[in-house]
């Protein structure tokens, strides 16, 4: 399974690299917002730090502007992947680009028949998101299932990211049932690599450790006496 982190937060991005799990980064309008400084300076940056897949996400609503839009981003970093909302003008604009070899991230996929229809118009990705669904009662990963199987019936090229996750069973869920790709907010990740029962062994160690060299030092002692 491959991690994205859904941020823009570089500093953030750049510690988590450093530790050889980001796979890709997501971002999107809200995201870029809090940070204060130019959408271009901010992608550029985060594609200059890591290798895999940077989504940017276009904000017109017309699938001429989205292709518009598309083009421009797609031009900034060859990492760049085109973040497209769930439309019927978005699924035209990802027709388009498609045909011209940039590569595209649908999102807002809440149904198998609006995954079916992204991966049919070329959607390199398609981002089902578990947590809102969740806030309706209805399964995010029962969607992942599904969707992994329908790509899987046809031979569809669309790898599924996870999105909107928003604890460890989130994450879980979605790699049991088969996601290719998770896109995890920075904020997340300490608490995935994690446990209470980890801290507590490593002081047990310590503390045995520290018995240890007690007992050492004082038999050391005593003989040279």
């Amino acid at each position: 399974m491959k991690f994205f982190l859904d941020t823009a937060d570089v500093k953030e991005i750049k510690r988590i690299n450093a530790l050889g799990l980001v796979d890709g980064v997501t971002t999107n309008p809200s995201i870029i917002s809090r940070e204060g400084r130019p959408f271009e300076e901010v992608i550029k940056e985060i594609c200059s730090i890591v290798d895999g897949p940077v989504s940017a996400e276009v904000i017109s609503l017309t699938s001429e502007e989205m292709v518009k839009e598309a083009r421009v981003l797609a031009n900034w970093a060859p990492n760049v992947v085109v973040k497209i909302p769930m439309t019927e003008e978005g699924l035209k604009a990802v027709h388009i680009l498609s045909k011209e070899n940039i590569r595209t991230n649908v999102t807002l996929v809440f149904s198998v028949a609006q995954g079916l229809m992204a991966a049919k118009a070329g959607a390199t990705f398609i981002s089902p998101f578990l947590g809102r669904l969740d806030d309706i009662g209805v399964s995010g990963t029962d969607l992942i299932k599904k969707l992994k199987l329908v790509i899987s019936n046809y031979g569809l090229k669309t790898e599924i990211i996870s999105a909107s996750i928003r604890h460890i069973g989130h994450l879980e869920a979605a790699a049991e049932a088969g996601a290719h790709i998770a896109t995890i907010p920075g904020s997340l990740f300490p608490k995935l690599w994690g446990h209470p029962l980890t801290d507590k062994g490593i002081q047990g160690f310590l503390k045995d450790w520290e018995k240890f060299n007690q007992s050492f030092e004082k038999k050391e002692h005593e003989t040279a006496r």
